[in-house]
């Protein structure tokens, strides 16, 4: 094995066309000569550092004192929020701005004052949303609480249930996909999908009252819908059935392919649920471990093969 005691003194006398020089070469090269492997100053796009502190303000904002600041009394709670969202807009118009002028390869972003334009009218937008997103997050933790044993008060639910937390991502980043800001929607789900475990495009429609127990493993698709009061648990799958191409044998984008989940349906653990045709009626309950490809009727119980379970003396 070879140590840092190993190393010469001097890299570069560790041979010639190998040495340092030689690597540091072929490194650059890499970079340089693969356009789509790096990014310039003059290229706008979202900073990753700053998506995140912007998630973390908006889960400060979701549930102010419980996330971020603690305020120091009753008296100062609207002039800390205030304070919040003065910030907040700020790094939000400039990220958005990156984002609509953002020109990836092969494509074509805004220029200056059309990417100002647009995202000024999404972040009015936005923030015209707020009331009613803290609205839908209070009672998604309340369906927390009230759907696990475990949890002692409606605190627990807020502070330590990583699908509360995955839903709060989730439904500010929906209102971002929903207003056409490129890119910056799918950046703070994958902030999400990193913290909680919990994979949830920022395109998917989550009705009222979601619950994602334990949540590890959950993934939700783009085009997926949730009706209100659904109740999904680890490792549930709502995916494509298959990936379409174009005659040029492209992947086709853009295009309805997940599946339909309809009010107060619950989807127990490791349950597979593909394709865009199927829709899974209301008050439905599916099993562990199944694999779903087509519509199941209102009320319906769906299960698996039954497994037979021998024992014996060892």
């Amino acid at each position: 094995m070879l140590r840092m005691s190993d190393l010469p003194e001097n890299p570069e006398s560790m041979a010639g066309e190998t040495g340092i020089r030689g690597w540091k070469a072929a490194i650059l090269e890499s970079v340089v000569a693969n356009a789509a492997s790096h990014r310039t100053a003059d290229s706008p796009m979202p900073d990753a550092t700053i998506v995140g502190a912007i998630v973390e303000r908006l889960r400060w904002l979701a549930f102010p004192g419980f996330f971020g600041p603690r305020v120091v009394d009753p008296s100062g709670l609207k002039q800390h929020v205030g304070r919040l969202l003065d910030e907040l807009a700020v790094m939000l118009q400039g990220q958005f701005e990156s984002a609509f002028a953002y020109d990836p390869i092969g494509s074509h972003g805004c220029q200056a004052s059309e990417a100002n334009r647009r995202a000024s009218e999404a972040l009015a937008g936005f923030l015209e949303r707020i009331p009613a997103v803290r609205a839908l997050l209070a009672q998604d933790a309340a369906a927390a609480f009230e759907g696990d044993p475990a949890m002692r008060h409606l605190d627990e639910a807020i502070l330590c249930c990583p699908g509360v937390s995955a839903l709060v991502v989730h439904r500010f980043a929906h209102e971002l996909q929903l207003r056409g800001v490129p890119l910056i929607p799918r950046m703070m789900a994958e902030l999400s999908h990193a913290a909680t475990g919990i994979d949830i495009h920022p395109g998917a429609e989550i009705g009222r009252r979601m619950f994602i127990d334990h949540g590890t493993g959950v993934v939700i698709g783009e085009t997926t819908r949730i009706g209100d009061g659904c109740r999904l648990y680890q490792g549930v799958t709502l995916g494509a059935k298959r990936l379409e191409v174009d005659e040029a044998g492209r992947i086709r984008r853009g295009y309805r392919r997940h599946p339909t989940i309809e009010d107060d349906v619950t989807i127990y653990a490791g349950a597979t649920i593909l394709g865009e045709g199927t829709v899974i009626g209301r008050g439905s309950v599916v099993n562990g471990s199944v694999f779903v490809t087509s519509s199941v009727p209102p009320g319906s119980v769906v299960s698996g093969p039954n497994l037979e379970i021998r024992m014996r003396k060892r």
